[in-house]
C-alpha cells in the first residue's frame, strides 16, 4: 500500500485521527530538511545530511472506537509516527487531523488543552512516581486538570478497580510486581477517560503469561468502551489479538493496512510476508474468512424426483433444505431421495437428516478443521437464526493454512 492518503468520501465523521504524508526528519534544520525532502532520494538525502528519516510520507486513518496497531520491527518508524499524534515528535512535514482539527499547526496552549482533555499516553516503561502512592500516581492526569483531591482520588480508586487494583491505592510503585506498576500506568490514562489513547509498546517489558494477561485486560476494556486506541508493537501475535486495523511499517513508511486475517491472507509484499510467517494462521482464520456459497440449496416442498435429478445434475453429494421461512433444516443424500421416491412422499420433510457440522461465522478454523470431510456436505456455516451462510470446504481450509493461492473453490 503506498503512502498516499485519500478522504473516504462521507466518512469523515466517523475518523478520529488521520495522517496525511507525515514525515519526520532528524537532525537537521527546517530549511535543510525541507530541501532534502524535495531530492528523489529522500532518505538518501537526509543522510547526506547528517540526519535521519524516521518517518516518510506516511498516511493513515483511524475510526472512531478502533483499536488501531501499528506493528513494524526496531527502526520502523513506529514509535515516531506514535509521537507525532500527540506531537511529542514535531512532524517535519504533513498534516494529522485530530477529529478534523490539523495539530500540525495548533499553538502550544491548544496541544496542551489536548493532551490534557483528549489524548492519553501508556508507555513501555511504566513513568510512574516512586514517592507518591498508586492512587496518587493514577491519579496524576486528574490533578494537572485541577480535579479536587476528594474527587479526583475516588476517580483513582474506580480506574485502578477496573484493572484488577482494587484496594492497592495506598501501596507504592515499588511494593507492585512488573505487570501491576503497568496496570497503574493504564489506570492513570483511564482515569482522565481521555476519547483517544496511544499506547507505544506498553507490554514488551513483561514476561509473556502477564504480557498475555494485559492483552486480555485491555481487549476486555476496549470491548465496554470503544475507546479509539493507537497501539505500537513488534509483536505479530499480539497485534492479531487486540488490533481491529493492522499498519505494518519499514524503514518509516506505509508497507500495508489492514485487518489481521487480510494481512496474514495476503500480504503485499515479501517483507510483510516473512513477518507474518510464523502467525498460526489456524488460530486467527476464521469460517467467516473461508466461507464459500452452496452448491446446492432445496426448498422442502420440493419433489424428491425433482430433487434427485438436481443432485445428479450437479453431482453432488448431498443439498440443504430450508423450511418456508428460509431456515436450515438439514440436508438430503441421493439414498434419502430414493427412499422418499419410493414411498410416494410429496416432498422432502422425510428424506431430511442431520448429516452435517455447523459453526459460526467467527468460530476459530483451528477449533472446527478436525470436522472437515466427515460429512455428507462440507463444514456448514450458520447463523445464530439458523440461517446459511455458506460452506467451508477441506480445499479452502487446506490452502488458507499453507498459504498457497487457490485454484478452485470445489
Amino acid at each position: 500500500m503506498s503512502g498516499h492518503y485519500s478522504q473516504p468520501t462521507g466518512e469523515s465523521e466517523e475518523l478520529a485521527i488521520v495522517g496525511r504524508h507525515l514525515t519526520k526528519a532528524y537532525g537537521l534544520s527546517e530549511r535543510k530538511a525541507a530541501k532534502a525532502l524535495e531530492a528523489p532520494d529522500p532518505a538518501a538525502a537526509v543522510a547526506a545530511e547528517g540526519g535521519f528519516l524516521g518517518a516518510h510520507d506516511v498516511s493513515f486513518q483511524v475510526r472512531k472506537g478502533e483499536m488501531f496497531v501499528i506493528m513494524g520491527l526496531s527502526g520502523s518508524g513506529k514509535s515516531t509516527l506514535l509521537r507525532m499524534i500527540n506531537r511529542l515528535n514535531e512532524p517535519t512535514s504533513g498534516e494529522l487531523l485530530i477529529d478534523g482539527e490539523d495539530i500540525v499547526t495548533a499553538s502550544k496552549t491548544r496541544l496542551r488543552e489536548l493532551r490534557n482533555n483528549k489524548i492519553g499516553m501508556v508507555f513501555q516503561h511504566f513513568s510512574l512516581f516512586p514517592h507518591r502512592t498508586v492512587r496518587d500516581n493514577a491519579a496524576y492526569g486528574l490533578k494537572v486538570r485541577g480535579m479536587p483531591k476528594a474527587e479526583r482520588h475516588e476517580r483513582a480508586e474506580a480506574a485502578l478497580a477496573r484493572v484488577g487494583l482494587a484496594g492497592k491505592g495506598h501501596k507504592f510503585p515499588h511494593e507492585l510486581s512488573g505487570g501491576m506498576r503497568q496496570r497503574v500506568g493504564l489506570a492513570r490514562a483511564l482515569a482522565v477517560d481521555p476519547p483517544i489513547l496511544l499506547m507505544d509498546e506498553p507490554f514488551s517489558a513483561l514476561d509473556p503469561l502477564i504480557r498475555r494477561d494485559m492483552q486480555d485486560l485491555l481487549s476486555g476494556l476496549q470491548a465496554e468502551d470503544r475507546r479509539t486506541t493507537v497501539f505500537v508493537t513488534h509483536d505479530l501475535n499480539e497485534a492479531m489479538r487486540i488490533g481491529d486495523q493492522i499498519m505494518v511499517m519499514r524503514d518509516g513508511k506505509v508497507i500495508q493496512v489492514g485487518a489481521g486475517v487480510d494481512i496474514v491472507a495476503r500480504p503485499a509484499d515479501d517483507y510483510v510476508s516473512e513477518f507474518v510467517s510464523d502467525v498460526d494462521r489456524a488460530r486467527v482464520l476464521t469460517a467467516q474468512d473461508l466461507v464459500r456459497p452452496a452448491l446446492l440449496t432445496m426448498s422442502v416442498k420440493e419433489p424428491p424426483d425433482v430433487a434427485l435429478r438436481r443432485l445428479a445434475d450437479n453431482e453432488a453429494n448431498g443439498a440443504f433444505v430450508f423450511d418456508v421461512d428460509d431456515r436450515l433444516l438439514g440436508v438430503v443424500s441421493d439414498t434419502d431421495l430414493l427412499v422418499a421416491i419410493n414411498a410416494d412422499q410429496p416432498d422432502l420433510s422425510g428424506a431430511v437428516s442431520q448429516d452435517y457440522d455447523t459453526v459460526e461465522p467467527d468460530a476459530v478454523v483451528g477449533d472446527f478443521m478436525h470436522l472437515s470431510g466427515r460429512r455428507l456436505v462440507p463444514i456448514t456455516v450458520v447463523d445464530r437464526e439458523r440461517r446459511l451462510a455458506g460452506v467451508v470446504p477441506r480445499a479452502a481450509i487446506l490452502s488458507a493454512l499453507s498459504h498457497v493461492k487457490e485454484t478452485s473453490h470445489a
